[in-house]
């Protein structure tokens, strides 16, 4: 990735968080187990203010960019894919509020405070059985208003980095029908998290259930109006770039391996094999052609007067780096062979995490479904016009 650092800036970023990689590389093994999580990682990352690398600097932020912040976000899940995937949401939360400006000023004024004095954040949105916001499901928690508070019950379950948030954003329906984003501190009562993260994939970042029984906070905790329209998501980038840092991690150990091993009936490193030569040839090229892509969008999403227009851009370079990242790994894994699946070889976990990407937005289904209305859609009118 060294070929897109652009600016001193950007190169000592990167240089921080390289310094953190091998004691993030040494860590990785403890989150293959049940209710783990990457304490160390996120604190490591708060001491050099990753935190915030996007909040504004009036707010007392480092105020980086999109580019930056992917920069770090691969580099950061090169070392530990959970671990970038999970302060992914908070960075890019932050993001999304210095791109948009659409919270609520008193709210933004005090939530920002906190972040500058190391709280962390992240929305819940989603909720068992009720379908993925992405696709359009409305919340079933609620918020009913209570003189000059509000009174929060349900459930949001995928709520990453649990174990230290301080603040979720609770996506909840009003008493009006209207879909509010209530602000919950962690410590209120009636907040708790039910550990219900039991997947194979991504497990360290400890997505666990967010419980809400009769949660009371001010009236004023609601974060955004919900008649301001939602803002480009240029941040959700974030997701791409952290599943080609863990294909990039597969990449390196796959061919350090084959640089470095040599079987008895070969006599020399099964690098020099041609088959092999080829392989990782194919991981090169899908690799340097997946980081093309995902930062040719984000310099012209930087760069758009209209940021808005970029949404079919976004989807698409999510879904072909995704994917990518999936292919390059599949072939790490072939060049290591069986021993890759091996509990205590790193391959087994950067195969799983990185079909975690499947899962996470956009989904790949309603990327294609609109690809091809726009498809149809364009041939018909020609022939009628």
């Amino acid at each position: 990735m060294n070929a897109f650092v652009k600016t001193p800036e950007q190169q000592n970023l990167i240089g921080q968080i390289k310094s953190l990689t091998p004691a993030f590389q040494q860590r990785e093994a403890e989150l293959d187990a049940f209710g783990s999580f990457p304490f160390q990682n996120i604190e490591e990352l708060k001491q050099i203010q990753y935190h915030k690398l996007t909040l504004p600097t009036e707010y007392g932020g480092q105020g980086f960019g999109l580019y930056e912040y992917i920069l770090a976000q691969e580099a950061i899940s090169e070392a530990s894919g959970e671990t970038g995937l999970s302060i992914g949401w908070h960075v890019g939360i932050l993001l999304e509020y210095a791109e948009n400006r659409h919270w609520l000023q008193q709210s933004a004024d005090w939530v920002l405070q906190e972040v500058r004095n190391g709280a962390l954040i992240n929305t819940a949105a989603t909720e068992n059985n009720a379908g993925s916001p992405a696709r359009g499901a409305l919340p079933r928690t609620t918020a009913i208003r209570d003189g000059n508070d509000l009174i929060v019950n349900g459930e949001k379950t995928y709520v990453s980095m649990s174990p230290v948030l301080d603040y979720i954003f609770v996506t909840a329906a009003m008493e009006n029908g209207e879909v509010e984003t209530v602000i919950i501190p962690r410590n209120a009562p009636g907040v708790s998290f039910e550990e219900s993260w039991d997947m194979l994939a991504m497990r360290g970042t400890a997505s666990h259930t967010l419980v809400l029984e009769n949660v009371r906070v001010p009236a004023s905790f609601i974060l955004k109006s919900p008649s301001v329209p939602a803002g480009a998501k240029g941040w959700l980038l974030h997701i791409p770039a952290c599943y080609i840092g863990i294909a990039a991690a597969a990449r390196a150990y796959a061919v350090d391996f084959a640089a470095t091993y040599t079987p008895a009936s070969l006599e020399k490193p099964i690098a020099e094999a041609p088959n092999i030569r080829q392989t990782i040839g194919e991981m090169e090229l899908e690799l340097v052609t997946a980081r093309h892509l995902l930062y040719g969008t984000v310099e012209r999403y930087e760069n758009a007067a209209d940021k808005s227009s970029m949404g079919e851009a976004l989807n698409v370079t999510k879904i072909a780096v995704t994917n990518a990242a999936i292919g390059i790994v599949d072939k790490a894994m072939k060049i290591v062979g069986s021993r890759a699946l091996s509990q205590s070889n790193p391959m087994h976990r950067h195969y799983m995490n990185v079909r975690a990407g499947l899962y996470n937005p956009p989904m790949e289904d309603m990327v294609k479904s609109q690809l091809a209305g726009k498809a149809i859609e364009a041939f018909t009118k020609r022939k009628v016009d």
